[in-house]
């Protein structure tokens, strides 16, 4: 039985990079991570035969998630990025700390929304100036409220 090891993925990696003329950025192990089932399952059939024809298939569909998942986050990064040189200006450094919080989750987003007690939180400031805060980043198109009364959250608009 042959045992792939880190060491075949490194060479693998890099044969891709040299036939592609250009260097593989993705990462791989996040997209095995999210079924590893599926990939025991895949490699312990390429194990038990000389047939690696599911393996193949296999792999090459982890690389296309990959790379989704890579042009996903660059696209999220650009928007993130003309987020800031749009808004820097309009947000006070609380605001910015807040919204900073939002975006360090990714691509996922920020769980539940943004609320007033989790600006409270994150800024360390009183209900009255969390919600101010929220209302203000709502009047200048920055979040978009959700809800209403005690269940009303704030989602932020990248776009």
């Amino acid at each position: 039985m042959y045992n792939w090891q880190y060491k075949e993925w490194s060479n693998f990696i890099y044969t891709l990079s040299h036939t592609l003329k250009s260097p593989v950025l993705l990462s791989i192990s996040k997209t095995i991570e999210k079924n590893k089932q599926v990939y025991y399952d895949n490699l312990k059939i390429a194990q038990a035969s000389l047939d690696i024809t599911r393996w193949i298939n296999y792999f090459t569909k982890v690389i296309f998630e990959a790379q989704k998942e890579t042009r996903e986050l660059i696209e999220f990064t650009v928007r993130k990025a003309k987020f800031f040189d749009r808004n820097r200006d309009l947000l006070n450094d609380r605001q910015m700390k807040a919204i900073n919080r939002m975006l360090e989750q990714g691509i996922e987003g920020f769980i539940g929304g943004m609320t007033a007690k989790k600006y409270m939180s994150i800024t360390r400031t009183s209900k009255a100036t969390a919600t101010r805060d929220l209302q203000r980043l709502q009047e200048l198109g920055i979040v978009e409220q959700l809800g209403h009364g005690r269940s009303v959250r704030y989602e932020l608009l990248l776009s």
